[in-house]
């Protein structure tokens, strides 16, 4: 977790000294992202994110004062109040990034100084635009609770209500003393703390928190003392921003409800939303899909385009950036399937065991919004052109997110099955799943950021092996974040059209399914389908 290769230095700001890190090439050459922390962590939890944007760009990271190697104010009473927070975020600015607005990324308490930053003119003419995680704006909150207590409906009450249970500890910050002596005082904190992520975020980094996780913990309780009670008292009505967010929301955190960020585009109406399957700490559980909409949101403001806003629930949030890839892509579910994820953002990797069924479905999906979709011509039946394959893809574009294998059916009737076709399909199918799961799901699994497999079985005793392997696997990777599921595409007998086998996939990934049937067209559409089509003029 050492931010290997960082320049540090201290930089002044009023009565306390900021420790300042910073990757990649300075100077102006490129745009520089801030990445600002949370309580009661150090710029160390940003480590695997920023090794991945000082790629790109010129990444400044420091440790809240209080925090980690910058010293605390004396005394700590207002010390910490967000007007002196945003005196050291325009310190910092100035000394990196002079004269340039620079592009802000804030976790936790980090987000929460984020949201004042922006919608402050002193401190939102330094940004460029932000991406907030896990850490809602003081004043947003207030407006939220409000709305709940003075517009009450049964559904607004249990999400207040909701909300205040998870916010317990909020109140636990504000007692006298007690929050500092425990910090400071309970013995083996830091391999405890180390257990805690690993129960509740399936992740045990080694060399996180830093040694200073008790004084860490008893100094920035004075963030909450210092802000909570004031904003919810006062909210401000103006802390609204025009700046480019960009929101990501952890569907699984403890602390916070994803519902307190409804209506959300009120303050922000550039506002892009991300959604993640993982709990609080996403800076540790998911640094590469971050670092990816980071780099992806960041990238298109400098360029001066409009990052397209997306519409609450839809796979947009969750999908965009992210590597899937999909078997049999060249016709039918497949190829659907590939269109859908590229509509939603996806980078799409079209594999197909027709070369040029494959460039085509790939074309499409460049057309239908993953630009840099591309063909791969695949036999899966063949275990070594499948590993071969697997390198290529890992070494090229990096680890899949979500692998779709839709292998081609038996044509036909069983009994009245040509000779060697019963082999191709099984080969194509089970075997198949088997060679892409072993190559594709290992990299996985040793990532350890999550991931989804999706098997689709089109009935027969082929679609049986297909459950029971999805099963099998689904047992394997139990706790490791990744999910398996299976959607049916026959088993009623009745057509189920590739879109809709499409739209069962996203489902059943968006949602965790095991098991999903896709819903058959309905005789009625049917019929008018064939009427359109015999009044067609190519009919």
């Amino acid at each position: 977790m050492a931010l290997k290769g960082a320049r540090e230095r201290m930089v002044r700001s009023g009565e306390v000294d900021l420790c300042v890190a910073e990757l990649g090439p300075a100077g102006g050459e490129r745009p520089t992202v801030v990445l600002l922390h949370g309580y009661p962590d150090t710029k160390e939890i940003w480590s695997e994110v920023a090794g991945r944007l000082a790629e790109r760009f010129h990444v400044v990271l420091y440790d809240v004062r209080g925090h980690g190697r910058s010293t605390a104010p004396r005394p700590p009473r207002g010390g910490y109040a967000l007007e002196r927070l945003g005196d050291d975020f325009l310190a910092v600015t100035e000394a990196v990034s002079p004269g340039r607005p620079v592009h802000l990324v804030g976790h936790d308490w980090g987000s929460v100084q984020g949201w004042d930053f922006v919608t402050r003119p002193r401190t939102a003419v330094r940004i460029a635009s932000f991406t907030t995680i896990s850490g809602p704006s003081l004043d947003h909150f207030s407006h939220w609770m409000r709305r709940g207590l003075t517009r009450p409906s049964p559904r607004r009450t249990a999400r207040v209500l909701g909300q205040a249970a998870r916010s317990w500890y909020v109140a636990a910050l504000h007692v006298p003393v007690v929050p500092e002596l425990l910090w400071r005082v309970t013995p083996a904190l830091t391999r405890s703390w180390r257990a805690l992520l690993r129960k509740s975020e399936g992740v045990e980094p080694e060399e996180y928190p830093t040694s200073s996780l008790g004084s860490d913990g008893a100094r920035g309780a004075w963030l909450y003392r210092d802000n909570v009670r004031s904003s919810l008292r006062i909210p401000r009505a103006d802390a609204r921003t025009d700046l480019p967010v960009q929101l990501v929301v952890a569907l699984r955190d403890p602390f916070l409800s994803p519902s307190l960020y409804d209506g959300l585009e009120h303050w922000a109406p550039r506002l892009v939303r991300r959604t993640l399957p993982v709990g609080h700490a996403v800076p540790l559980t998911r640094p590469d899909q971050l670092a990816r909409w980071v780099t992806g949101f960041v990238t298109d403001v400098e360029a001066g385009r409009t990052p397209s806003p997306t519409r609450p629930g839809s796979a947009g949030e969750r999908f965009a950036g992210q590597l899937v890839l999909v078997t049999g892509a060249g016709g039918g579910a497949g190829r659907a399937t590939a269109l859908a994820f590229a509509e939603a953002g996806a980078r799409v990797v079209c594999v197909d065991a027709d070369g040029e069924d494959a460039a085509a479905a790939a074309e499409a999906a460049r057309a239908a919004g993953a630009p840099n979709a591309w063909a791969e011509e695949l036999d899966v039946a063949d275990a070594g052109a499948v590993e071969r394959l697997a390198e290529r893809v890992r070494a090229e574009r990096g680890v899949v997110d979500v692998l779709v294998h839709a292998p081609a059916g038996l044509p036909g009737s069983l009994l009245d099955a040509p000779p060697g076709a019963w082999e191709r399909a099984l080969g194509s199918g089970v075997g198949g799943a088997v060679h892409m799961a072993r190559a594709f799901v290992r990299p996985m699994a040793e990532r350890a950021q999550g991931g989804h497999v999706v098997h689709l079985a089109a009935g027969g005793a082929g679609a049986a092996g297909t459950v029971a392997l999805s099963e099998a696997l689904r047992t394997e990777l139990a706790g490791r974040g990744i999910g398996v599921s299976t959607v049916r595409t026959a088993r009623t007998g009745r057509r189920v059209p590739p879109e809709r086998i499409a739209a069962a996939v996203l489902d059943a990934v968006l949602h965790g399914r095991s098991e999903v049937e896709a819903a058959p067209e309905r005789p009625a559409a049917r019929l008018l389908s064939r009427v359109r089509k015999d009044r067609s003029p190519s009919a």
